[in-house]
């Protein structure tokens, strides 16, 4: 019999409450590092919350702490990890998300980080425990027993994952930062939305439905991943978890997609202000809603819209928003009227975004009047050229236009995005 739904809770109190719980567990409360890596190469921007350890995992940093625990914000527009495309038109792809996590630097392993990960869900969350679902690493007995035999999940709700994507590793249960650097097992833990729901259990053919949704990986930090594909032991076994905070909401609060949880009710409900949409299902305000934290946190971490490197992924978030904007009718600046209210949301968690508040308004406000002019110039152009009866004329103009806008130049007789 499936257990009473979980008590509805705000994100704000999401984060505490996981912050909470593993600070009584030992763990020093750790804030969130900068969007930009610092000293890493091989990443564009901080992706999951383990970035800002990476030098611990590997040895040559030392922490006065051996446990861990943040809130770290990531993000995911640009390099190996990027889900931009996508954002908006999906329920759970985002540009900037916010990562639950829980380390052990060579204290814990996996037996306390996976009875750790129970425990909030089922006692503290209170979420259903027959709605629970975990996988591990094909070869990973240990952490197998310990989720069947010790914290008592039923052995059919325990999936084995291999080497499924053509290369020894190469799995959704061996877990890699980057092509090189620390790596290992993991276990994943899924929620069952229900039968309603297309999608079938982890590790089945139709794992890439909605139904099952992962919520939280803990990686047993072991390895090393050489360039040449050799696995060197770590200085000492580690512990790195990961849970997304959007998508433990949306189960909290009884909805399916991550744009329904009242953070994004709030933002999505701003930018309808700010655009004159009324339909609040609309595409549109879901990116200009998620786009508008990534932006904002970005120019809070130093990053500023330029055409090379991580100013050109921040400028391709703002044009990006702007354009879904522009979709809706709106044909002067608006973007950075929102981050007022993105503030009062997030402010408290983030107290740099709130001291930053004026400058990121001002920084995004230029890129909008600057983008709005590109867009008229490009826009009169095109309709001088669409005025024209001919065909040839028509086209060149469409062209000429695609140029200055920077859109990819279409075919006579099809819409401009």
């Amino acid at each position: 019999m499936t257990q009473t739904p979980p008590p509805v809770t705000s994100v704000a109190d999401i984060r505490q409450t996981f912050l909470n719980f593993f600070a009584d567990k030992g763990h020093t409360i750790v804030p969130t590092s900068s969007l930009v890596p610092v000293n890493d190469p091989t990443l564009m921007f901080t992706n999951s919350g383990m970035v800002q350890f990476k030098d611990v995992f590997l040895g040559t940093d030392k922490r006065p702490y051996v446990r861990a625990t943040s809130v770290q914000a990531c993000l995911r527009a640009g390099g190996k990890h990027n889900d931009l495309e996508n954002v908006g038109y999906t329920a759970r792809h985002h540009t900037f998300f916010e990562m639950l996590g829980n380390w052990s630097f060579g204290d814990y392993f996996k037996r306390e980080s996976l009875k750790w990960a129970s425990e909030p869900l089922t006692q503290v969350y209170k979420l259903p425990a027959d709605k629970l679902w975990a996988t591990v690493y094909i070869d990973d007995d240990e952490a197998y027993d310990i989720w069947t035999k010790e914290i008592g999940l039923p052995s059919e709700r325990v999936v084995r994952i291999g080497d499924n994507k053509g290369a020894k590793y190469a799995s959704d249960n061996f877990w890699m930062m980057a092509e090189t650097g620390p790596c290992g097992p993991c276990s994943e833990i899924f929620y069952d939305h229900g039968p309603d729901i297309a999608g079938g259990p982890p590790g089945s053919p139709e794992a890439d439905g909605d139904r099952y949704i992962e919520i939280w990986n803990n990686v047993f930090m072991q390895f090393d991943m050489q360039p040449d594909g050799r696995l060197l032991p770590l200085p000492a076994p580690c512990v790195d978890t990961g849970m997304g905070l959007e998508r433990l909401a949306a189960i909290l609060q009884h909805v399916h997609s991550n744009y329904e949880i009242d953070l994004f009710d709030q933002l999505i409900k701003a930018a309808a202000r700010e655009t004159g949409q009324q339909d609040l299902g609309n595409k549109s305000l879901r990116v200009i809603a998620d786009h508008v934290r990534a932006t904002a946190f970005l120019v809070s971490d130093g990053v500023i819209p330029s055409n090379e490197g991580r100013g050109y992924v921040q400028r391709r978030i703002v044009r990006r928003a702007i354009r879904h904007g522009y979709k809706l009718g709106q044909k002067t600046p608006f973007f950075h009227k929102l981050v007022k209210d993105l503030v009062a949301l997030m402010g408290d968690a983030y107290p740099k975004l709130r001291e930053d508040e004026k400058r990121i308004t001002e920084v995004l406000k230029a890129e909008e009047e600057r983008f709005f002019e590109t867009l008229a110039n490009g826009m009169e152009i095109l309709d001088a050229a669409l005025a024209d009866g001919s065909k040839t004329p028509a086209r060149r103009g469409r062209l000429q236009a695609a140029r200055h806008l920077r859109l990819p130049a279409r075919p006579v007789g099809r819409r401009l995005p």
